[in-house]
C-alpha cells in the first residue's frame, strides 16, 4: 500500500471528483479505507480486483451498520432514508478504478471491460478513473442489456434496458395498459403518444393492441437509443423524438404517460426514473394534454399513490392539477402493487408501501 498521490486521469464518475487520490492496493484495512475516504480521499484501486469488490461490500456492511435516529412519521423515514443513501453513496464513490484508453482495465483478475464500459461511457480517447460502484453498476446493466427481460404483456418477448433506462420490473402498470379500453378517438385520429418512453415499453404495449400511429418523445438519448433497439427486436412501428413531453403531436387520440411517481431530487441517473423534481413532469403532462388531445381523445396518467401515502404530496393535489388543466375522470383503473418492497416488514416505507395503489387515470378535456 502507498500513499503516493498519482496524476490525475479525466474523471468519469457521475459525482463531484475528490478533492485528493491516494493510490491504495491489496492489504488496506476497510475502517483505515473509509477514514480516508470520510476525509474526502479518492482511493485509487492498484491490486487484485476481486480484493476491490470485496473491500466495497466490507465498507457497505458498515456503512449499513451504523445507527439511525428513530423516524417521527412515514415522511420523515424517508427522508433520514433518502439521505442515509446520498452519504453512503458519496462515500463509496471514492473507491476508484484507473481505466486506460479503451476502456483497459489493468488490475489482477479483472474482468474484460470494454463492452460494458463502452455502452455506459461511449468511447474512452484517455486514461479515466470510475468509481467501483458506479462500475459494477455498468456491468450489471449490461449483463441485463444482453439477456432482456421477458414481459408476459408482450407475449413473453424479451426488452432490454440500457445503462440508465429503467428497466420495467413492475408488471401491475403494464397490465393497466392492457386492460385500459383504447378510445373510439383513435378510428379517427390514429396517432398516440408515449410521453418520456423510456425503454420503450408501453409503446410497444400499444403496438400490440393495434394503435396504428406511435410517437415515442423522452429528453434522454440513452433512453431513446434504447427504445429504438428495443422497437427494432420487437417490429414495432413508431417515430422516436428527442423532446420534453409531447414534442410535435398535435390530435393525437390518445396520450400515455407514466411518470416517476414520487417527487424529489434526483441524484443519479436512475433516480429520474423515480423521481420527479416538484412533479414537474406530472403537472406538465397534465397542464398541456388538452390542448394536445383530438375531440373524444383521451390522456392516459399512471401513477402510484405512494406520494400521497408518505405525505411527499397533498392528498387533493393530483385532482386539484386535473381540474386546473380542464380534464376531468372519466375512469380509473387500479391495481395493487405485487413486488418485493410491498412485503417486506422490515422496510421503513413498509406501511405505506402494503397500502400502495397504482392506477391508470382515463382524462378527457373538461
Amino acid at each position: 500500500m502507498t500513499t503516493a498521490a498519482p496524476s490525475a486521469p479525466v474523471w468519469r464518475g457521475s459525482g463531484p471528483a475528490p478533492a485528493r487520490l491516494v493510490e491504495v492496493e491489496d492489504g488496506l484495512a476497510a475502517d483505515t479505507a473509509l477514514r480516508w475516504m470520510s476525509e474526502g480521499a479518492g482511493l485509487v484501486w492498484q491490486g487484485d480486483y476481486h480484493q476491490a469488490v470485496q473491500l466495497l461490500q466490507a465498507l457497505q456492511r458498515r456503512l449499513a451498520k451504523k445507527p439511525q435516529p428513530p423516524a417521527k412519521d412515514l415522511l420523515d423515514a424517508f427522508h433520514q432514508g433518502r439521505k442515509r443513501q446520498a452519504e453512503q453513496a458519496r462515500l463509496l464513490s471514492r473507491l476508484l478504478l484507473r481505466f486506460e484508453a479503451g476502456h483497459d482495465l489493468k488490475l489482477r483478475r479483472a474482468p474484460e471491460a470494454q463492452a460494458a464500459a463502452q455502452a455506459a461511457l461511449g468511447d474512452a480517447p484517455e486514461p479515466y478513473l470510475l468509481p467501483l460502484r458506479e462500475w459494477l453498476g455498468m456491468v450489471g446493466s449490461w449483463q441485463w442489456q444482453q439477456t432482456g427481460l421477458a414481459l408476459p404483456q408482450l407475449g413473453g418477448a424479451r426488452l432490454h434496458a440500457h445503462y440508465g433506462v429503467f428497466a420495467p420490473t413492475r408488471h401491475e402498470y403494464l397490465d393497466l395498459v392492457l386492460q385500459a379500453p383504447l378510445p373510439e378517438a383513435l378510428r379517427q385520429h390514429p396517432l398516440a403518444v408515449d410521453v418520456g418512453t423510456g425503454s420503450g415499453v408501453l409503446t410497444a404495449l400499444l403496438a400490440r393492441r393495434g394503435v396504428r400511429a406511435l410517437l415515442a418523445t423522452d429528453t434522454s438519448e440513452r433512453a431513446l437509443a434504447c427504445a429504438a433497439e428495443n422497437f427494432a427486436r420487437l417490429g414495432v412501428q413508431a417515430t422516436l423524438e428527442q423532446a420534453a413531453l409531447f414534442g410535435t403531436a398535435q390530435q393525437a387520440g390518445l396520450l400515455v404517460c407514466n411518470p416517476p411517481w414520487l417527487p424529489g431530487k434526483v441524484n443519479t441517473l436512475l433516480d429520474a426514473a423515480v423521481y420527479d423534481p416538484d412533479s414537474a413532469m406530472l403537472r406538465g403532462f397534465l397542464a398541456g394534454a388538452a390542448a394536445r388531445l383530438a375531440p373524444g381523445g383521451e390522456a392516459w396518467l399512471i401513477v402510484s399513490d405512494l406520494a400521497e401515502r408518505i405525505g411527499l404530496r397533498a392528498a387533493d393535489a393530483l385532482g386539484g392539477w386535473i381540474a386546473a388543466a380542464g380534464l376531468q375522470v372519466i375512469a380509473r383503473l387500479d391495481a395493487t402493487p405485487r413486488h418485493r418492497r410491498a412485503r417486506d416488514a422490515d422496510d421503513p416505507l413498509h406501511a405505506a408501501r402494503a397500502a400502495e395503489v397504482v392506477s391508470l387515470w382515463r382524462l378527457q378535456r373538461a
